[in-house]
Formats: structure tokens, sequence, C-alpha cells
């Protein structure tokens, strides 16, 4: 059974910092597409970042040089670092997993989604 459990959300200040992780199992993690997306309320989800099974890193243009995806092979866990957290970063943050080595901005390439955790970020 495929399970994508993230954890690490919470409040946090504006110019702070989270660490967001997502544990995978019930499939070969290292040979997949793992992405993080996220979703605002009102508005359409959206990824923000995905690392292949090469660890090649993409991102979204608004997160750029703010947040860093990275991955733990040995352990099936996917995380993203963000930092300098502004209010228009407050959202449910989802990991998500493609079987295949292209990191797609699309969310229907993507074969299996986590709950989600969220993200706060407020004074």
């Amino acid at each position: 059974q495929v399970q994508l459990v993230e954890s690490g959300g919470g409040l946090v200040q504006p110019g702070g910092s989270l660490r967001l992780s997502c544990v995978a199992s019930g499939f070969t993690f290292g040979t997949y597409c793992m992405g993080w997306f996220r979703q605002a309320p009102g508005k359409e989800r959206e990824r923000v970042a995905g690392i292949n099974s090469e660890g090649t890193t993409v991102y979204d243009a608004s997160v750029k040089g703010r947040f860093t995806i990275s991955k733990d092979n040995d352990n099936n866990t996917l995380y993203l670092q963000m930092s300098s957290l502004s209010p228009e970063d407050t959202a449910m943050y989802y990991c998500a997993a493609r079987d295949g080595d292209y990191c797609s901005i699309s969310i229907a390439l993507y074969n299996y989604w986590g709950q989600g955790t969220q993200v706060t970020v407020s004074s």
C-alpha cells in the first residue's frame, strides 16, 4: 500500500523558516520524481518544487532561492526547507510522487499524493 505522510507544518512568523518532511512507502522511492505542491484557499494547487531520480531539482519562480527540495533515498524521505517565508506562502503543502523521471508541473501526471500539512505564515 502506497503512503505519503507529510509533517513539519505549522505557524511561523514572516521571515521565518520551516522544514517539511514526507515519508514514503509502498513504491520504489528512488526511481520516482518527487514533488512538493501547495494549495492556498480559493486557489488552484500548484507545484512548488520537484526532484527527480538523479537529484535534479526544479523550482517555481516564486520560491526559487528561498526553498530547497532534497531527499534521502535510504530513508524514503522527501524534504522541503523553506526560508524567508511570507504570508503569500500560506497554504496546505502536499508531497506527490510521479512514476517517471520528468518532474512535470501537471498535477494530473502524479500517481500518489499525501494528505498535506498546513503552513501558516502570520505575525
